[in-house]
């Protein structure tokens, strides 16, 4: 017992010399540019909560005009509230933007073209993770509809408006995970024969990253740029928040509770704070050395390699075209 307990105290000591330093590498990369935002235009989906709650609270403190793009309006007025009274920044706005709509992401763009004199940043931001098997309003697997489909629209929409706003730059949050995925499987692109959460999640942020490589490619002499970025694993995320309505009965809920417990465990250790998963995302809008970079896949504030499916350049071509059918760009 005496043995045991000695190792047990050795650990706890181990555990607690390790934390800071671990703490301290997990937190990864700052921005530390101090670029104004006077006078430009940010739009950020998703706005309302999370890293792009924090990433539009830095735009305000900036001097940007920022319009806060969200489903729940209550929520985002909310949101809108706090970022003017911490940052005193009058100039921070909401418009109703559902991802999950064609019809929405429509009415939305219409109203920024028609009402905003320019736009400099769009960051889309927004996203789900992991959901069941469910379909957005036009009929889209929710993850692949939201998370790329959505944007696609939204982006392609408002180019006119960022190229004579020049230069501007286009913002997407993707994730680490598009290395989990092989390809884009385009004989299922919805999911429809074979549905996992994950692997869905996995390919919806794949195509984030193709999105933005042939966008850049597309906004070549514009002065618009296009980068994607992996914000990092965030402590505060919800993360198996749609996972017990997956599984049936309380084993499956005492499940979903464990394993909220091990990840939260996990992320209290190697996760990021909201402030630290945003840097990345303020990075790619702001840095004054990245006035020109377009293209790339950022991580902790630098440019990270993606993986081969993400570099693949007649996928990303193939994407867009298919993309530009699915939501009525293209017949």
């Amino acid at each position: 017992m005496a043995r045991l307990a000695r190792i047990a105290s050795i650990s706890v000591l181990a555990a607690a010399v390790l934390y800071v330093p671990v703490r301290r590498w997990a937190a990864g990369g700052a921005c530390e540019s101090q670029a104004r935002m006077d006078g430009k235009t940010v739009i950020i989906t998703g706005a309302n909560t999370g890293i792009g709650k924090v990433t539009a609270r830095d735009m305000a403190e900036r001097g940007a005009r920022v319009i806060l793009a969200c489903r729940s309006l209550e929520k985002a007025e909310e949101a809108a509230k706090e970022i003017r009274s911490q940052t005193g920044n009058k100039n921070v706005v909401v418009q109703k933007l559902d991802l999950a709509s064609l019809t929405s992401v429509r009415q939305f763009a219409k109203a920024i073209n028609g009402a905003e004199p320019r736009l400099d940043v769009l960051i889309n931001n927004a996203g789900v993770m992991h959901t069941p098997r469910w379909e957005t309003e036009d009929g889209f697997e929710m993850q692949f509809g939201v998370n790329h489909l959505g944007h696609f629209l939204l982006t392609n929409l408002l180019l006119d408006k960022l190229k004579k706003s020049a230069p501007g730059r286009v913002v997407t949050v993707a994730s680490l995970v598009h290395a989990f995925a092989k390809g884009i499987d385009f004989d299922d692109i919805n999911s429809q024969n074979n549905y996992r959460p994950e692997t869905a999640y996995d390919h919806s942020k794949l195509a984030n990253v193709l999105f933005s490589r042939e966008l850049s490619k597309r906004l070549k002499g514009t002065g618009v740029t296009s980068n994607s970025l992996h914000p990092g694993v965030i402590m505060e995320s919800d993360l198996m928040r749609y996972r017990e309505g997956t599984w049936q009965g309380n084993f499956g809920k005492r499940v979903a509770s464990a394993l909220r417990k091990v990840v939260g465990t996990v992320f209290s250790v190697f996760g990021k704070t909201l402030e630290q998963g945003a840097q990345t995302s303020i990075c790619c809008a702001v840095a004054e050395e990245l006035e020109t970079t377009t293209g790339l896949y950022f991580s902790d504030c630098v440019p990270k390699e993606t993986s081969a499916a993400g570099m693949d350049d007649e996928a990303a071509a193939r994407l867009w075209d298919v993309s530009e059918k699915m939501v009525g760009l293209k017949s």
